[in-house]
Order: structure tokens, then C-alpha cells, then sequence
């Protein structure tokens, strides 16, 4: 799914008003009604509604969801705030339409003595202000959200919360957003939601599609996206019934140290349960017997050290390699990550350990192969990048390193992001907080070394590798919660993923 820019965004609704056709005030009452109908399924219609809405087109959602949820039997109360004497033509529309309905009060709010009493259970909808802002918030309207978000209310915000803008928000007054418990988005996220410093003023959101021309979307440039279970359905391959051990590729995982064999563990399993026909373990020699019992699949190559990585074997008879879960910064590991880089041309998957030694040591950017795949966590890009000063920069930085470098970046995070060399960046939709565990990000590196290795292009080895991480945690949190999750669970459960995935 394509998340554009807000001033694309107004231009689908143009492109959709004049080629669908459909009436612009139609098309709103079309959007209003999506949410009228999230509201009714989930909102008791035993509370009482307070919308409060602004001169713009977003105001116009706002009265046309209070005139319909009338329908719905709710109880619901207009405030409508007077920044200005001129409402856009929809909104002027549907504020004569719910004058017209006994049923529902209207208040105008001119300064902070018209604000209304609310009331711990009563639910707020936030229809101030879209997509469209481009200014900080003021004066009465500033007033009016610290007041609505000092409240104890549940805010349902309409297409983004009041002030929130759609994409960079390192210059706006962060006093001045709508904190919402819920956001529902028209047809397409908004950039703004994917940013943790953000999660708390769009809360939960969900994308109700409401008709826009997919056309003329598709045809739009974007370098973000969301990626969803039908794009990696179509991308996941079929086994064919032929087809034996060595189809589905044989990788080479280089990964523990002494006290860290765990992580070649996870690692490791994760590799075969993605997949993977054939696995060698390349551990030092302290690791042999741990592996050999945990993992009777796994073939086990030596060190040559008997506590860490300090040689790899002949990289040239595994069809990829991932370096880093567990391996240490010790100085002979950090040389035999340069024999290491020395020794491949094709891509592979560099995590963890390889990437705090790549960190200390930059010159070992320009060996890394080309299209190679760095899953680093954000303090290990913090390492390896320098700081930030937000998340949209973070994610520009991200991008900027994939380009200069010609790697994926795989940011790992709630909606891990995953930059490309050609400039593009994909957000995750799956995953959830119970995955924020020790080795969950060993189990990533062995999932996206396995499909890397299985013959799938970089790019898409590191999208749906992501996807099956997080969707494994997702059912995973399902059947025992968030709180008891451990990275093995993660793991035990990317068969059910698979399976879901293909229904």
C-alpha cells in the first residue's frame, strides 16, 4: 500500500470527484459514512458524542458523521469553532444539513468560555482539522486541544488528529496535537503515524478505504509504503512437488561466542523453519555440543578459536551467508570480518555484533556486497550513523545510508522500516510490543537469511522476512499474550504464519 503525501492525497480526491464522477460533498458524506459505521460497531451507543469541528473540509466530516450517527441512535452535541467567519462550501453544506435535525445541538466556540463540561465517559470526535494543515496551531484552536486532551474522554480523530501534520513534525509545536485514542484514516496512511514520537496522538489507527480512484494511485509517485498480507501472498513462493533439499538453498550462518551460543540458536532454527533446505552453523568450538543438541538439523562448522569467531569456511559452497547474532567485538573477530567481507560478492545478512564492528571500524562499509541486508536495531544505527534529531530524520538518514551504500536497511521497531538502494522504503504492518525480547531480532536474521538464500531477490528477502516475523509474534501474542512471549515463540509459531499468509 502507497502512503502519499498530503498534497497527493487532495489531488486523488480532485482526480476521483471529476473522473468517478462523484459530487464533492458526496464523496464526504461517502467518508463520513466509514466512520459512522466504525463508530456504531464499536463505540456503546449508550454514550454521549461530543464532534467538534473546524471551518475546513475535515469540519464538514465531522457534521455529516453527528447527522448520520443520529441514525445510529447515539446522542450527539456540535461545537463549532469560529476561527474564521468563512466555512468551505461542504462544510457550509452540511452544517444547514444538521441544523435541520431536532436531534442534534449546535454551539459555536469563539474563545475558551465557550468550551463545554466533559465528562470522564463521554467520547470526543475530532474533526477540527485534516490532512491539510500546514501551521502550527493557535490561539483558541490551541486552547481548545490542551483542553479536549486534559480531559479523561476517549478522542476518536477524523483522517489525522487535529495539528498532527502528515509527514514532519520536527518543527511543530508538539503542545498543541489532538492525543487520540483512535484515528481513522481515509484510504491511505498518513507518513506521520509510522513515527514512534507520534504514537501518542494517533493511538490506534486503521485505514477505512472510502472509494478513491486506485488508478490514478497506483500511478502516483511515492518512496513509501505499507506492506500488507496480499502484496507478500503474491510474492511467496510455491514449492514444487520435484523439488528437494537442495532447491531451497543451503546457507551459512556465522553467529555465537562463548556465553552468547543462544543467539546462533534461535538463529538457526529460525533459518530451517523458514524454510531453508540445508543450514551450517559456523560457532566456535565451545558451541558444538550445545548446537548439536538443540539443533540436530543444523550441520555445524568449527572455529578454529575455541571462544569466538575468528574464521569463516569457504563461503563459495552456500548459496548466502548472515554474519552477527552473538559473535562479540573481540579483535580477532573484527579481522575475520574482513577476511570475512573479502571472501563475498554476493548479498548477505549482517546483523548484531557485525554491525557494532562495522560501527568502530567504517572503512568495512565499502567492503560489504552490494545489495547486502543490515538489520540493526535503533541504537546500532544510532552507532553506525550518528544521531538524530527526530524520527523523520531518522528514517531520511535511513534512506540516504541505503542509497550511499547501495545495502537494505532493515530498522527494527514497532513498523519496521526497511530502506532500499533505489531510494524506497517499506513500513511492516504486523508485529506487536510482546516482541520487544531478548534474541527476536536473531530470529529476524535467520528468518531473511533463509528466504535469501531460498533464491528470493534482497529486497523482497528483507520485506517478507519482516512480515513473517511479525505476523509469527502476532499469533504468538494471540494464544499466550504479549507479556510471556519469548523469542522461541516467535519461531514455534512461523508455520501457522506460512499458513496464514496462503489462506
Amino acid at each position: 500500500m502507497k502512503i502519499l503525501k498530503s498534497p497527493q492525497v487532495r489531488e486523488v480526491d480532485a482526480f476521483t470527484i471529476k473522473n468517478e464522477p462523484v459530487a464533492s460533498i458526496d464523496l464526504m458524506e461517502r467518508a463520513a459514512q466509514t466512520i459512522s459505521q466504525w463508530i456504531s460497531r464499536n463505540i456503546s451507543s449508550q454514550k454521549k458524542l461530543k464532534i467538534f469541528v473546524g471551518p475546513g473540509n475535515n469540519g464538514g466530516d465531522g457534521l455529516a458523521i453527528a447527522r448520520q450517527l443520529v441514525e445510529f441512535n447515539f446522542k450527539t452535541e456540535v461545537f463549532l469553532v469560529r476561527i474564521s467567519d468563512h466555512l468551505s462550501h461542504d462544510c457550509q453544506i452540511n452544517l444547514e444539513r444538521v441544523k435541520d435535525i431536532k436531534k442534534i445541538t449546535i454551539k459555536e466556540i469563539s474563545n475558551k468560555n465557550d468550551f463545554p463540561k466533559i465528562e470522564n465517559d463521554d467520547v470526543l470526535i475530532d474533526g477540527l482539522f485534516g490532512s491539510g494543515l500546514t501551521r502550527k496551531l493557535e490561539g483558541v484552536s490551541k486552547e481548545l486541544v490542551q483542553y479536549l486532551n486534559i480531559s479523561e474522554a476517549d478522542i476518536i480523530a477524523i483522517d489525522i488528529p487535529s495539528g498532527l501534520f502528515g509527514e514532519n513534525n520536527g518543527d511543530n509545536d508538539l503542545d498543541s496535537i489532538i492525543k487520540a485514542k483512535h484515528t481513522l484514516t481515509f484510504q491511505l496512511p498518513k507518513l506521520s503515524f509510522f513515527f514512534a514520537k507520534n504514537e501518542i496522538f494517533v493511538g490506534d489507527w486503521e485505514v477505512l478505504p472510502i472509494g478513491l480512484n486506485q488508478h490514478f494511485i497506483d500511478h502516483l509517485e511515492s518512496d513509501f509504503y505499507m506492506t500488507d498480507h496480499q502484496f507478500i501472498k503474491d510474492q511467496l513462493k510455491t514449492r514444487k512437488k520435484f523439488s528437494h533439499k537442495g532447491t531451497y538453498g543451503h546457507v551459512l550462518l556465522i553467529a555465537g561466542c562463548y556465553g552468547k551460543i543462544g543467539a546462533a540458536v534461535l538463529a538457526a532454527k529460525a533459518c530451517l523453519r523458514s524454510g531453508s533446505g540445508l543450514v551450517s552453523v559456523h560457532i566456535p568450538k565451545t558451541g558444538y555440543e550445545i548446537m548439536q543438541t538443540a539443533l540436530p538439523e543444523a550441520m555445524i562448522s568449527i572455529d578454529q578459536s575455541d571462544l569466538i569467531f575468528t574464521n569463516a569456511p569457504d563461503a563459495e559452497n552456500y548459496t548466502s551467508v548472515g554474519v552477527g547474532p552473538g559473535i562479540g567485538t573481540k579483535q580477532n573477530t573484527k579481522k575475520g570480518l574482513s577476511d570475512l567481507f573479502d571472501s563475498i560478492d554476493d548479498p548477505m545478512v549482517i546483523d548484531a555484533d557485525a554491525l557494532n564492528i562495522i560501527s568502530e571500524q567504517k572503512e568495512l562499509l565499502k567492503k560489504i556486497p552490494t545489495n547486502s541486508i543490515l538489520t540493526p536495531h535503533p541504537k546500532e544505527f544510532e552507532r553506525l550513523v550518528g544521531k538524530t534529531t527526530d524520527d523523520f530524520e531518522r528514517i531520511q538518514t535511513q534512506i540516504d545510508f541505503s542509497l550511499k551504500n547501495k545495502v537494505y536497511i532493515v530498522l527494527k521497531g514497532a513498523h519496521t522500516s526497511i530502506s532500499c538502494p533505489d531510494g524506497s522504503c517499506y513500513f511492516n504492518s504486523t508485529g506487536n510490543p510482546g516482541m520487544a525480547t531478548a534474541g527476536s531480532g536473531d530470529v529476524l536474521t535467520g528468518i531473511i537469511l533463509s528466504l535469501l538464500g531460498q533464491d528470493y531477490e534482497p529486497k523482497l528477502a528483507a520485506i517478507i522476512g519482516v512480515y513473517l516475523h511479525g505476523l509469527a509474534g502476532d499469533i504468538a501474542s494471540e494464544e499466550i499474550g504479549q507479556e510471556a512471549l519469548i523469542a522461541s515463540d516467535i519461531i514455534d509459531h512461523l508455520g501457522k504464519a506460512f499458513l496464514k499468509i496462503k489462506e
